[in-house]
């Protein structure tokens, strides 16, 4: 059985603490993690991150988010991954494109090397409790706090309109989401530490009017460089990018891959360097190639000395080629089987709900409605 990915007990005898169930077998005492029933003055360490049902995810997504979840999962016992298709209401989808968007995100998570055998993964509105736990949330929350949030004001802009209820009031969901399984640590890239930073205050808000009782969840901040736009180096790479030659998607195709970088923006110096800011374009291909290698920036360099940056393009596209190949077979024939797919999600769901269900309820106890 893995370790438990927390810290000891704060007493000395587990028998006094440790429920009947848990004490019986392994797999009770697993069971016991998640829920946080090993004593009230302990503390569980518990992961929970989520991804929006966009498809199959791109490149960025996979180097800043998904290989992360793959070694977290490996590392604490208790883990939670839900499919946000909730917050994907944020923006305007047809419901069979959302629909397939769930399946295929899914398909791809798996075959990136996700397993529900060692995490929870669950698609987020199968658990009801997240949007209950939002209300609640939501009326400790003030509205210019929400107003200030830059993707309040970047996603309003691209939708062109003023905004919706929903678009302002998803990163209350968020903490709702965090806050329900009593989450300690959450990977995040550098763009959403603003949300979390309001769930970790709605915590603190909420323990200061009802008694301590969520822990103030921490960041686990990604190590890998922002993957940039393979046209435009100045913004980082998305799937709702209207040139197709900016984002490299996990189950592009060998010559798709070849063709995205060739074209991508570069500048007239033929040399490989690492330089953010002057060299914006190269620098994200030495990224690119230090992650999918598992290189550091210094060895990538090393690897690229006496090459131009034609030839050098060519090295990173053909590296993401042999990182992604298994996984692009493997998500196709996940893709063949949607029962598989929707019954991961289920079960995970039910996981995530009896784990809930007890936090929610006391929840519900403390703010009165019990």
């Amino acid at each position: 059985m893995r370790g438990p990915c927390r810290p000891p007990a704060p007493r000395p005898s587990p028998r006094l603490f440790l429920p009947a169930f848990a004490m019986a077998t392994p797999s009770g005492l697993i069971r016991a993690l998640h829920r946080g029933t090993l004593g009230q003055n302990m503390v569980v360490d518990r992961i929970f991150s989520g991804i929006q049902p966009t498809g199959t995810p791109h490149l960025g997504n996979y180097l800043g988010a998904i290989q992360n979840w793959v070694n977290l999962q490996e590392k604490c016992s208790s883990v939670l991954y839900s499919i946000m298709d909730m917050h994907s209401l944020t923006m305007p989808k047809e419901p069979a494109v959302l629909r397939q968007n769930i399946l295929d995100t899914t398909a791809a998570i798996l075959a990136c090397g996700i397993d529900p055998k060692k995490c929870f993964l669950f698609r987020q509105s199968l658990v009801p409790e997240h949007a209950e736990l939002a209300w609640i949330l939501g009326c400790l929350t003030n509205v210019p706090r929400l107003l200030r949030l830059p993707q309040w004001k970047m996603k309003r802009a691209s939708q062109n309109s003023e905004g919706t209820v929903g678009l302002l009031t998803y990163p209350v969901l968020q903490a709702a989401d965090i806050l329900l399984y009593k989450s300690t640590r959450v990977p995040v890239g550098e763009d959403q530490v603003l949300h979390l930073e309001l769930a970790q205050d709605i915590a603190q808000h909420f323990n200061k009017k009802y008694g301590e009782f969520f822990p103030v969840p921490k960041a686990i901040l990604s190590t890998t460089k922002k993957i940039k736009s393979l046209r435009d180096p100045s913004v980082k790479m998305s799937k709702s990018d209207p040139q197709k030659l900016a984002t490299v998607s996990i189950a592009d195709s060998p010559d798709e891959i070849v063709l995205k970088f060739r074209k991508a923006v570069t500048d007239f110096t033929s040399e490989v360097t690492y330089e953010p800011t002057a060299r914006p374009g190269v620098s994200n291909l030495v990224s690119i190639h230090a992650a999918v290698t598992g290189l550091s920036i210094r060895e990538v360099l090393h690897q690229a000395t006496g090459l131009d940056t034609a030839h050098y393009k060519m090295v990173v596209a053909e590296s993401v080629i042999q990182k992604f190949a298994p996984i692009r077979n493997e998500i196709k024939k996940l893709q063949e089987d949607k029962s598989h797919l929707i019954k991961v999600l289920e079960d995970g769901a039910e996981k995530a709900k009896e784990l809930a269900a007890p936090i929610y309820q006391e929840i519900k106890r403390l703010v009165g409605f019990q």
